[in-house]
Formats: C-alpha cells, structure tokens, sequence
C-alpha cells in the first residue's frame, strides 16, 4: 500500500478515533510523494485532550506502519479542530451549553447571537432577547462559539 490509497487511511484514522469514543471532523492528506502529512482532527461530545490525541496518533501510526512501505515517509498530526472552528456535528454542541455563539440559519442570511441552554433530540434551544428559541439542528448552515474573555 502508499499514499495513493487515500480511502484506507481515511478509514484506519476513522476506526482509531472511533474506538477512542471521538469521531472524525476532518481528514487531511498532503505533501510531495517523499513527505506526506497526515492531518487528523477530531472532536466529541467531551473535550478532546493531549492524551486522547497522542493515543489516537499511536493507533493510526501503528497501523499505518504496518501496511506503509519503509519508504514511505510521513507526519502524522493529532488535534481538536479549535474553538475558532464552525461545528459540523450535533454531538459537538454538548460541551458548549451555556456558551454564546453565532449562528447562521439556512431560511435567514443574518448572524444571530444566542446562547445554547439546551439540546433535545435534533433540537438546540438558544436563549435570545431573553426568550428562548428552538432551532432544529438540521436548519443551521454555521455555527461557531464566541470566544469569551471574561
């Protein structure tokens, strides 16, 4: 196997996040054929340690040793996306309520400012103008949280 199997790196990185309770925001393969890098970031419905990273990064690159050439040269990166990241997943709201974000609702082009109180089922409830609004999960086009210095 090399690098040109893109898929099967993307489903070892996959099975290794998964079996560490994460899951896969994003996968990243790049570089020239003698120095690949390997971008893995991940997230949940807790907060994503160094720990977690670094056995992630342990599994995939034990795996990936296992079916890479000796000559396949490669940087492998571990990480949580970053607060400054849009979510992409329903799961990762979790560890945000009761933080602000800002949101972008597919039927409404303006930003809303709103703080997430709650999550049942599909449905976020965000406080605003001192009144709770319901917005169904599968409605919002962006959302990311306000970071807060405060």
């Amino acid at each position: 196997m090399n690098f040109n199997d893109k898929n099967i790196i993307r489903q070892i990185a996959e099975t290794a996040v998964e079996n560490s309770g994460f899951f896969l925001i994003d996968f990243i393969l790049r570089g020239t054929p003698r120095k690949r890098v390997i971008e893995i970031f991940i997230d949940g419905k807790e907060n994503v340690s160094a720990k977690v990273c670094a056995s992630v990064s342990k599994n995939i690159s034990s795996k990936l040793d296992d079916i890479l050439k000796e000559s396949d040269d490669y940087k492998l990166v571990v990480s949580s996306p970053g607060i400054d990241k849009s979510l992409k997943y329903l799961d990762q709201y979790y560890k945000h309520i009761g933080r602000k974000f800002e949101i972008v609702v597919n039927d409404n082009k303006k930003k809303l400012k709103a703080k997430l109180i709650k999550i049942v089922n599909n449905d976020l409830f965000f406080e605003l103008n001192n009144t709770e609004q319901k917005i169904n999960f599968d409605k919002i086009k962006k959302a990311k949280v306000i970071i807060s210095f405060s």
